[in-house]
């Protein structure tokens, strides 16, 4: 661009240190159509999901043969057949596994993801179901966009993804494990707000539509979701040990934080996600629940909640107990 000092500052201001990418930044020069960015996009998702996949199984002490349901969350790319079921061509997931590829969610699919996959379990108790999300922003980079919504999406923006185990209560492994229960979950949608973000799409792919609006919009709606949320399960702020939100960017998170009257700390792992991987889409909340899982785990009875926003614009709350 003209003034590569003004794309330095924008960058600066997104907050993420570190990001990882799919391919070396000299290949991207030759994705130049939507059609070679979307062929790398199916390349990359089904090897990385596969790598996610095996990692989360492995974890949960399961094969993909126990798998009875699998949700695949993505907004970087398109495919038919979708990546759930390429990789079932690759794993050896039954024949009769059920699929639901997400698209158009964005940010929020991760976290809408494991709603989705704790209603299937509860349906189907003993079953076990699988989210994956796999989101390579750095394949829809528009490089003759100078808009200031793409110049900061090239800087918060990253590729990465993740996948969770959702047993259903009447299995082995709920019996067994440690983690967190979904005890409920909702949606909600914000009306005529459709160019707070999401996507263009035009000749060269997805073209980014990002709204500086967006965390007014948090602040106008946020708080009331969670609290009538929480109302409806009889349960307070105060009751709430730890929230797990999804890495927006710095004005996001400020904007959940401050509007939630949440301590300094209260998202230090969803910062800590930003800054080291920077914004995975969908996949972001699942990093920064992996964090919890691993290094933060709730004490026993106590409950988190686990959010998301994105396009639509809309919400996704879950409410865990430990």
């Amino acid at each position: 661009m003209e003034e590569p000092r003004l794309l330095t500052r924008l960058h600066a201001n997104c907050g993420v240190e570190f990001r990882n990418i799919a391919f070396p930044l000299e290949h991207y020069l030759d994705l130049n159509t939507f059609q070679k960015s979307n062929d790398a996009w199916i390349k990359v998702a089904v090897d990385l999901g596969q790598k996610s996949i095996c990692r989360a199984l492995d974890h949960a002490g399961v094969s993909p043969a126990d798998i009875s349901a699998i949700f695949f969350a993505s907004v970087t790319g398109i495919s038919s057949p979708t990546v759930d079921a390429r990789l079932i061509n690759r794993l050896p997931f039954p024949v009769n596994i059920k699929r639901t590829p997400i698209f158009g969610l964005g940010c929020v699919a991760g976290a809408a993801g494991i709603a989705r996959a704790a209603d299937y379990v509860r349906a189907f108790p003993k079953h076990i179901a699988l989210l994956l999300s796999v989101e390579l922003c750095s394949l829809t980079w528009q490089d003759d966009d100078q808009s200031i919504a793409n110049l900061i999406s090239t800087g918060l923006f990253a590729d990465g993804s993740a996948a969770v185990v959702v047993a259903g209560a009447e299995t082995e492994i709920a019996k067994r494990s440690s983690g967190p229960r979904v005890i409920d979950t909702r949606s909600t949608f914000y009306r005529n707000t459709e160019r707070v973000m999401g996507w263009d799409i035009v000749d060269t792919g997805f073209k980014i539509v990002l709204s500086p609006d967006v965390p007014k919009v948090v602040e106008q709606n946020f708080p009331g979701d969670v609290e009538g949320f929480l109302a409806d399960n009889n349960l307070t702020r105060d009751d709430i040990s730890s929230y797990i939100f999804h890495s927006g960017g710095p004005k996001v998170l400020d904007a959940m934080q401050t509007s939630l009257g949440l301590p300094p700390d209260a998202l230090a792992p969803s910062w800590k996600s930003l800054r080291e991987v920077g914004n995975l889409s969908a996949a972001s909340v699942l990093a920064v629940l992996e964090d919890y899982l691993k290094i933060h785990p709730g004490k026993p009875g106590t409950y988190s909640i686990l959010a998301a926003m994105g396009p639509a614009f809309c919400s996704e709350l879950v409410l865990l107990q430990w």
